[in-house]
């Protein structure tokens, strides 16, 4: 990839962001990374600082950095947080959309774009599909995104990740898990974990892989369309707790408040994605090894 290539990367101090800025760098982008606090440092991207919610920072930064691509990943994205301040998730996830994009369309409408929507949007059509704020936030941002491709011609793609996993810190349910027990083998913690429901079930697909995946959709991605970004495959939280035993010699306890068998059809999975190109790399076994071998690193 030609250094004259720039990308920006909104989000980039967040568990997926850190990831993107490594792979991008490492893929021969020239790499801006936006972020809104003072803790992040990484010495292969440019830094800048700036409040997507303020559409003239927004403006200002578009002009300033002049990317060929964006990735969008910023936003808010926890289900908690928006049912207590659900005017804040719309502005994180739809205003600071609305913001870039339609600065882009002034400024470089050529940039190709990616945004990072969500496997908990719903469906527009059936009301009662809607169960909580994040989601609708999450949902009017794809439309917002789609719209704005449709009504200026811009070129935007839109990524529909399932749940992530990998090295880093991350409040997903396996580094949660894997966490614990690395607080357990160090006798920081009681040989106890805890789950409401074992028997619950979610697509797992490795941070890196999705990380890979956007690369695939800034260059082969089709305006206007959604790509799943999945494994294909449930997989219950039991699973995933058996992998992590099998990794460690703590012998803990698993305590559950609920053992109701959950049954979810998986989506379609990524068939989309894989008709362009993208392959995953890394294997459930191979995640759940670097998240706790993450933790061992990190809590000593």
């Amino acid at each position: 990839m030609n250094q004259r290539h720039r990308l920006l990367i909104t989000g980039a101090s967040g568990f997926t962001g850190q990831h993107a800025c490594k792979h991008f760098v490492k893929a021969g982008f020239d790499v801006t990374a936006i972020i809104n606090n003072n803790t992040y440092k990484n010495n292969d991207v440019r830094i800048e600082r700036s409040d997507l919610t303020n559409k003239d920072e927004v403006n200002h930064l578009i002009k300033k950095v002049k990317p060929h691509y964006l990735l969008h990943l910023a936003g808010q994205n926890h289900v908690g947080q928006s049912w207590i301040d659900p005017i804040s998730s719309l502005e994180a996830n739809t205003l600071s959309t609305a913001y870039i994009i339609d600065a882009l369309r002034q400024e470089n409408p050529n940039c190709k774009i990616v945004v990072a929507g969500s496997a908990l949007q719903f469906n527009p059509a059936n009301m009662s599909t809607l169960t909580h704020p994040y989601s609708l936030s999450k949902t009017l941002q794809v439309l917002i995104a789609q719209s704005w491709a449709v009504l200026y011609n811009l070129h935007i793609v839109i990524a529909k990740p399932s749940n992530l996993i990998g090295p880093g810190f991350s409040n997903g349910v396996c580094s949660i898990f894997a966490k614990k027990i690395a607080d357990m083998e160090m006798n920081k913690a009681d040989k106890v974990l805890e789950v409401n429901n074992p028997n619950v079930q979610r697509d797992f697909i490795d941070v890196r892989d999705a990380v890979s995946a956007y690369e695939t959709l800034l260059l082969k991605g089709k305006s206007e369309e959604i790509y799943e970004i999945s494994s294909g495959k449930n997989r219950s939280l039991k699973e995933i707790i058996n992998g992590l035993k099998s990794l460690t010699t703590v012998n803990f306890e698993l305590r559950s408040l609920s053992n109701e068998i959950v049954e979810q059809t998986a989506e379609a999975g990524p068939v989309k994605l894989v008709k362009i190109g993208w392959k995953p790399a890394y294997s459930l076994e191979t995640s759940l090894l670097d998240i706790l071998n993450f933790y061992r690193r990190n809590l000593k």
